[in-house]
């Protein structure tokens, strides 16, 4: 069987890091792996963009340069919009959407917002709290991949491109391949109950929800590789 290339897509004020247990374990089981740096979140800096349909063209236009002729997209928070208006925009090109932390309409309180327009510091505190589940231990490495990226309002950025999104419903209607969506119990950001309209939107869409907060890949590393890997290498 033909093997996708899998590409992981990182949420507001996070980079590819985020995923290194994810494409660790892909690579171990001979898949091509990308995990990009959305604009403005690597090392090179320059600025970031301001809408998630203008990332999903960024995203398409790096699977372009790669060669990436068929891939499975993999997002998290706000990079499951960025990958649902990807596989919308180019269906052809994507044979697998798995969705984690994932919710349309992405709204943002309008007090974190302001926060992390006004006090980027606070608002990681805030974003860092209510990414894991009461009592994970590890809230230490999230918090530290946000400072390290801090600085460049690139917080307020990312949330106000998940608030503004308004074309998930046309996005979703207009996927064709197999979705699938995973949630966290525990999720204060994206909980599972604010998702059931995109779920039911794609049509054939499968959730799975594990014991986790927003920060699945972290909380729940192991289940969500299995998960991944059950659904890419399957269908």
């Amino acid at each position: 069987m033909h093997k996708p290339t899998v590409v992981f897509i990182h949420g507001a004020l996070n980079d590819h890091a985020v995923w290194s247990a994810q494409t660790s374990h892909f690579t171990e089981h001979d898949y091509a792996v990308m995990a990009p740096d959305l604009p403005g979140h690597g090392p090179e800096g320059g600025p970031a963009l301001d809408s998630v349909g203008a990332m999903a063209d960024w995203l398409l236009a790096a699977l372009a340069t790669a060669g990436v002729s068929q891939a499975a997209l993999v997002g998290h928070s706000m990079g499951s919009l960025v990958a649902l208006e990807a596989a919308a925009r180019e269906p052809a090109r994507v044979t697998h959407l798995a969705l984690l932390g994932s919710t349309y309409p992405m709204t943002v309180a309008e007090a974190l917002l302001a926060t992390a327009r006004d006090d980027e510091q606070r608002a990681i505190g805030m974003v860092t709290k209510w990414s894991h589940s009461p009592g994970y231990a590890d809230t230490e490495t999230l918090r530290q991949m946000m400072l390290r990226l801090a600085g460049r309002q690139l917080l307020h950025t990312d949330l106000a491109a998940c608030n503004a999104y308004d074309n998930g419903d046309a996005a979703a209607a207009a996927v064709s391949c197999p979705t699938l969506l995973i949630f966290g119990a525990s999720d204060v950001m994206t909980p599972p109950k604010s998702a059931a309209h995109l779920s039911t939107s794609i049509a054939g869409a499968h959730t799975i929800t594990l014991a986790s907060g927003h920060a699945l890949m972290a909380e729940q590393a192991d289940a969500v590789n299995a998960n991944l890997l059950n659904f890419i290498g399957s269908r």
